[in-house]
């Protein structure tokens, strides 16, 4: 389930997705954030809590799955953690790597 960013976006969608299933309310939206996505999961949070209002989701808790920034070196097949600030820099052979694996999601994967 892909979302568009922000907070009211992830509302409209969970709104959306609850409402086609036939539920008139939502207990939980679950949403992973990674590590280079540029949002800050408590910010998140309180942009949700506003956001809701006034939706089903107006009860609802946001639950934040925190995905960690992966890259992948294709010359010598490592996956490597890139960090904050991120580093692109296979420590196994020493070369610079462009091939992201995770690290930028900012999508829904339950609502509940």
């Amino acid at each position: 389930m892909q979302a568009s960013t922000g907070p009211t976006a992830i509302v409209e969608q969970a709104d959306a997705w609850a409402r086609a299933d036939g539920a008139d309310t939502v207990a939980a939206v679950t949403v992973r954030v990674g590590e280079l996505s540029g949002v800050v999961p408590d910010a998140l949070d309180f942009a949700f809590e506003v956001a809701r209002d006034g939706t089903a989701l107006a009860d609802a808790r946001l639950v934040v799955e925190e995905v960690p920034a992966v890259a992948w070196c294709g010359p010598c097949a490592e996956e490597f953690a890139v960090g904050m600030p991120p580093f692109f820099w296979c420590p196994r052979c020493d070369r610079p790597t462009t091939e992201l694996r995770s690290g930028r999601e900012l999508e829904i994967t339950a609502v509940a």
